[in-house]
């Protein structure tokens, strides 16, 4: 059976401790009024990733394929996509145009999808370059859809609580559904992820 060193759980405690600690920091309003645009700005951060099938796919498949990987990239990929989703996020919030968003995302579906039909397996610094890259069209998505009048830190700290939750999903599936039998299902998984996102490019 497939254990989880301390140190790979300390760094993944550590991780969502901090995105936690993020949301709760940043919320320190003063008046009712404050308080409500400080939630409804969180919750709107939250709620994107679960609103369209690319962006729950795409975060479910990076959980997934790290699994597959296991070693290091069971905390490498999780943590780079939502960093790097906030550096897209940012690059959309400061008004930087970057062309082909849809399609770049479905392509993060579709890649990904591929990569756990086939298990492939990379040099940690290759998945996680493919893996940050898909992120950054997701994040830039997201950050063009910052409600007026919110607060970007918190909407931020909303979708990477999201991000981080799928993520942490898709890992338990791959590492925990048991062996040969599961890893077929993973895989069949995969091909399931990829068509959604062939379909989606089509539709780009």
């Amino acid at each position: 059976m497939f254990r989880i060193s301390n140190k790979t759980a300390a760094r993944a405690a550590t991780f969502a401790i901090t995105l936690l600690a993020v949301g709760s920091a940043l919320a320190h309003p003063d008046h009712p009024e404050a308080m409500m645009s400080s939630t409804m700005s969180f919750s709107s951060g939250f709620s994107h990733p679960f609103s369209g099938i690319d962006h729950l796919l795409a975060m479910l498949a990076v959980g997934l394929w790290a699994a597959q990987n296991k070693r290091s990239a069971l905390w490498v990929l999780p943590l780079a996509f939502p960093l790097m989703m906030v550096a897209g996020a940012l690059l959309a919030i400061g008004g930087v145009q970057i062309p082909a968003i849809e399609t770049g995302i479905a392509a993060s579906v579709a890649v990904l999808g591929l990569l756990i039909a086939f298990a492939i397996k990379m040099p940690l610094w290759a998945s996680t370059v493919i893996v940050s890259v898909f992120a950054l069209f997701h994040g830039y998505a997201h950050g063009t859809e910052l409600p007026h009048g919110s607060s970007a830190a918190l909407y931020g700290a909303g979708f990477i609580l999201a991000t981080a939750i799928l993520h942490a999903t898709g890992l338990l599936i791959g590492l925990f559904a048991g062996k040969q039998m599961a890893d077929k299902v993973v895989r069949i998984g995969g091909v399931g992820i990829a068509a959604v996102g062939t379909y989606l490019l089509t539709a780009a």
